[in-house]
């Protein structure tokens, strides 16, 4: 069987990685981990057609409208500029254990003053609503450089009850849009601690890749945690 790889290497180590914190848990021993690889190839072997690999195509959700300047807007969501009243909501959003990394530098684990999201010509702020104007999350672009054309995307729902409904993925998906063709950017990449599968193939599905993993990069909480790296590039 002479089957050419096609799976970059960073992306195998990371899910190989999250699959070994998840078995932690269950207490697998040397041998356990024998019958699950097993069982991984048999599933493969079961659901194998024609050898290749097959990925689900990337999400599109359709705007509505021009998304080269904001507000832009589907059919659930509408994304407007961030404005100085909604700091103190942000404020309240960044406080629930979803929302503290959003502020997060992933490299120096240092976190941002609220005010610098808005007066920082490096960062773009857009307040995600439902089309009742109700806000429900927000979405960034931090430290965009110009001359790059490149930007770091930042995503939250802040609202618990609006969580676990797509909707981040459609605002990030409508976020992306308005990057690409309202901010020009060639690559938009995130950086994220949050190195589980459900959370890569979330960002596989909006086009991104995974480029690398930073290994105990930042100290949050006196644990040392891993940077996954993922990046998108406009041809």
């Amino acid at each position: 069987m002479n089957e050419k790889p096609n799976i970059p290497q960073a992306t195998l180590e990371t899910v190989a990685r999250s699959l070994y914190k998840e078995t932690l848990s269950y207490g697998f021993r040397q041998v356990d981990y024998v019958r699950f690889v097993n069982c991984i190839l048999d599933c493969a072997m079961q659901n194998r057609t024609d050898g290749s690999y097959k990925r689900q195509p990337a999400l599109s959700t359709v705007s509505k409208g021009n998304v080269e300047k904001l507000p832009i807007q589907s059919d659930r969501i509408v994304i407007r500029p961030l404005c100085r009243k909604d700091l103190h909501l942000i404020e309240h959003w960044l406080n629930d254990p979803e929302g503290r990394y959003f502020q997060l530098s992933r490299t120096t684990a240092r976190t941002m003053p609220i005010d610098e999201l808005l007066d920082s010509e490096k960062h773009v702020v857009g307040m995600v609503t439902l089309p009742d104007q109700k806000p429900i999350g927000t979405v960034a672009f931090l430290n965009r450089d110009r001359v790059q054309k490149k930007a770091e995307l930042r995503k939250l729902i802040g609202e618990p009850h609006y969580r676990g409904r797509g909707l981040a993925r459609e605002a990030a998906n409508l976020w992306i849009q308005f990057g690409i063709q309202g901010l020009k950017l060639h690559k938009i990449y995130l950086n994220t601690l949050d190195t589980n599968i459900r959370n890569i193939r979330l960002n596989e599905d909006l086009g991104f890749r995974v480029e690398g993993i930073l290994r105990d990069e930042i100290l949050v909480d006196d644990e040392y945690k891993d940077v996954l790296r993922m990046g998108l590039v406009h041809e």
